[in-house]
């Protein structure tokens, strides 16, 4: 099978200051993206511009809070206004504050809803009529296989990649005009700075298994590009990513 190259694909990457992100915003340079990258941490991101640039790739750096709407406006309007135009939104910014539910936590639970969900939607509005309008586009999300196996602890979490999950596969239905094209996909553990905010106990344990097994985060990132890489007519709609032998 044929496969499209990534050459002169413009790229938006959300979360892209460390780990899935940053990963795939390298990788996607590296096979000739130009990669948009937002987070929101400014000096990250800048830095990582100035190394793919560095590199003989292109790249630029859009200070990009998600769960503000005017600034995934932004950040979709600055790919644009630089190069013309958008092929591919990578909503890859998430958030996970675990702990059960008897303990309570609403503003744990209210912060992952806003990125992983507010996020996912603001990407959303932001992108899809850029890609209506161009006759073309592909909307990556990073899920999650937390939504998949639901463990202690973990049922917020879950439920807001579950909600991606479900509102990716609503896109998917309502864009069978060959338009837009959809992607979901569920990493199991890598080792990224996902539980650095999390509870000590809770932010042990995971940490522990991601050191233990978990994936580097470029096989994430050439799972993502994969995906990206196919034919205008073939869609890969979910892809489940994970350590061989986690459970």
């Amino acid at each position: 099978m044929d496969t499209t190259s990534l050459q002169d694909r413009v790229v938006a990457i959300t979360g892209a200051s460390s780990g899935i992100g940053e990963q795939t915003a390298i990788e996607m340079a590296r096979r000739g993206a130009t990669v948009v990258l937002a987070a929101r941490r400014r000096e990250r991101i800048d830095a990582l511009a100035a190394t793919i640039q560095s590199g003989g790739g292109r790249a630029i750096a859009v200070p990009t809070d998600v769960t503000v709407a005017d600034d995934t406006h932004a950040l979709v309007d600055a790919a644009v206004t630089e190069f013309g135009h958008l092929d591919a939104f990578v909503n890859n910014a998430g958030l996970a504050r675990l702990g059960r539910l008897e303990e309570g936590g609403t503003d744990d639970w209210a912060a992952m809803i806003d990125v992983n969900l507010r996020g996912l939607l603001n990407g959303l509005d932001a992108a899809l009529p850029v890609f209506r309008r161009q006759g073309h586009g592909h909307v990556v999300t990073t899920v999650s296989t937390a939504g998949i196996t639901i463990s202690p602890t973990m049922a917020v979490y879950a439920a807001t990649k579950n909600a991606a999950r479900t509102i990716m596969e609503g896109l998917r239905a309502e864009s069978t005009d060959g338009i837009i094209k959809t992607t979901s996909i569920s990493p199991g553990f890598v080792r990224t700075e996902l539980a650095d905010g999390m509870a000590p106990g809770s932010r042990d344990e995971i940490q522990a298994g991601m050191r233990s097994f978990g994936l580097d985060p470029m096989a994430v990132a050439n799972a993502i590009c994969f995906v990206l890489e196919q034919p205008r007519d073939v869609e890969i709609g979910d892809l489940t990513i994970r350590p061989t032998v986690q459970g």
